[in-house]
């Protein structure tokens, strides 16, 4: 295990890849660790330098004191960037991962070559959705939002038939309450439809096809907002694609490092 402190906050990570290949950065989403990247690594090329990490509030990561806000979460993986001394990633996030990723190429550009976007937007949610979840959060614990968040994360077939998709759910209910309920105030509060549309970096969005939280159109918008920018969707996939459908979701990021010269 290997934590850097940035700003004070330990973030657990992990760094793999021979020094001085092209860089892949991944962030995560709400109520998951960077195990959910797992079965997505085998179908990447070879030769990468890949950093996974858990957000603040996630995983091993500390959970400081709220509120945060985005600009808290992009700070953090620019710290960690930093320290690290990675430059002109491909940086991949999924849901809020997706918003980090946003963030960072919109004050970051030197860190940011290529922005990969999984099930993500610029805006997810309204307010009113948010308060509703997070208050039942509080009350009820994340158990209490379990069932609802398993159905958006996976399709029907694969709750049924994986062997695995008990553990996705342990994962789920295991994330510390705090970092659940401050990063879902962070996705609250941030818009980033201005700063994305800003944006003029090569740019691929993915979406699956019965994804529940950030279904295809509106992954589809915030790809738009990019000039250039590649739209994809994932058909047979949740929210989590790199989970249902890694195969795929390896093929299309493989194809897009190799058209931009990034491997």
């Amino acid at each position: 295990m290997y934590a850097i402190k940035v700003d004070g906050v330990a973030l657990h990570y992990r760094l793999e890849g021979p020094e001085g290949a092209p860089v892949l950065v991944f962030s995560n989403s709400l109520g998951t660790d960077f195990r959910v990247w797992d079965r997505l690594l085998p179908h990447l090329p070879n030769g990468l330098r890949i950093l996974r990490y858990d957000k603040r509030g996630h995983g091993l990561s500390d959970c400081p004191p709220g509120p945060w806000s985005m600009d808290d979460h992009v700070a953090d993986l620019a710290g960690l960037m930093d320290a690290l001394v990675l430059r002109d990633a491909a940086v991949c996030g999924l849901s809020v991962g997706g918003m980090i990723a946003q963030g960072l190429a919109a004050k970051r550009p030197d860190l940011v070559r290529l922005l990969i976007l999984s099930d993500t937007a610029a805006k997810i949610g309204t307010h009113e959705m948010w308060d509703q979840r997070l208050d039942a959060a509080r009350q009820g614990g994340i158990a209490a939002l379990a069932d609802a968040t398993m159905e958006r994360w996976f399709t029907a077939a694969f709750r049924v038939e994986a062997p695995d998709y008990p553990l996705w759910r342990n994962m789920l209910l295991r994330s510390p309450l705090d970092g659940y309920v401050d990063t879902g105030v962070a996705i609250r509060n941030a818009d980033l439809r201005a700063s994305t549309a800003r944006l003029r970096l090569p740019c691929l969005a993915v979406a699956g096809s019965e994804d529940g939280s950030t279904p295809p159109e509106m992954v589809s918008e915030t790809a738009a907002l990019i000039p250039g920018s590649q739209f994809e969707v994932i058909h047979g996939a949740g929210h989590i694609p790199g989970v249902e459908k890694a195969e795929t979701l390896g093929r299309l990021i493989t194809a897009f490092l190799k058209e931009n010269g990034h491997v």
